[in-house]
């Protein structure tokens, strides 16, 4: 596979002057295709991989009192080729809004040399659930080489500096063992619970800031990791007597969601 792909895409978000939000900005390129949908917008591949030596950036800005729930179609499958692959996404959450983004988990196929970056800024009011899971190689494979990082500041003040390496290199069966998956989820609203929690492959652990909980976890596979992520969202909200709806037991994505929402009508970015 000898295809380099450079692709910029962009998604923001506003909110009218009827208090609605509205996607004033849907941009896709290349790979990164962006569709919005009843529950936000979707990245749709339109392409595969991301492949070695492709460079995809990813713009989000929600504008102040917006709120943006940002999806993908399907996992991502990382695949060897000519260099290293990078994916970078660059969000701005302005005063009083929300981003909620959870994408799809990210394979890491055997052979892949991949690099993923998300800078986030927060407004100091704003709202952030972000949810990131990588299942380590397809079935009966080793995971490649992927290194992802996790910048966020609130204001001008740091948050949280988050960091995982895993592949040949790397140590990651020092850190991961025999886990087929591993994942966070980031939160960042008033009221959670400020107490440490860890049981088998969880921990919940809250940050610096009074109103900052990551989430982390890992498990055999991606099923029991989003179950684990989502069980940690629970312990998370417990201290505002918040619990999420009763569904369909694999409905994890569905439950964690509507608990980070709340009861809100939604508009057509969220």
């Amino acid at each position: 596979m000898t295809r380099r792909c450079a692709a910029r895409a962009a998604v923001a978000a506003e909110r009218d002057a009827h208090g609605r939000t509205r996607c004033t900005r849907l941009r896709s390129d290349g790979p990164l295709a962006l569709r919005e949908t009843a529950e936000g917008v979707h990245l749709v591949g339109a392409a595969a991989g991301p492949l070695g030596g492709d460079v995809l950036e990813l713009d989000v800005a929600v504008g102040p009192g917006a709120r943006l729930a940002v999806r993908s179609a399907a996992a991502a499958l990382v695949l060897p080729g000519d260099g290293t692959s990078r994916l970078t996404v660059r969000a701005r959450v302005g005063p009083g809004a929300r981003l909620d983004f959870a994408p799809e988990p990210t394979v890491a196929a055997a052979g892949c040399d991949h690099r993923s970056a998300a800078e986030i800024a927060l407004a100091e009011d704003a709202t952030l659930r972000w949810r990131e899971e990588i299942v380590l190689g397809r079935h009966g494979e080793r995971p490649g080489r992927l290194r992802g990082r996790l910048d966020v500041a609130i204001g001008r003040t740091p948050l949280l500096r988050h960091e995982l390496r895993v592949g040949d290199g790397h140590g990651a069966r020092a850190v991961l063992g025999d886990a087929g998956a591993a994942g966070s989820v980031l939160l960042v609203r008033p009221g959670l619970a400020r107490e440490a929690h860890v049981e088998d492959g969880l921990a919940v652990l809250p940050l610096a800031h009074p109103s900052g909980v990551l989430i982390t976890a890992v498990a055999p596979d991606a099923a029991l990791l989003r179950r684990r992520l989502a069980r940690g969202e629970r312990v998370a909200a417990r201290a505002r007597g918040e619990t999420a709806p009763r569904g369909l037991p694999a409905d994890q994505e569905t439950a964690s969601a509507a608990a980070f929402r709340g009861a809100e009508t939604p508009d057509s970015c969220s």
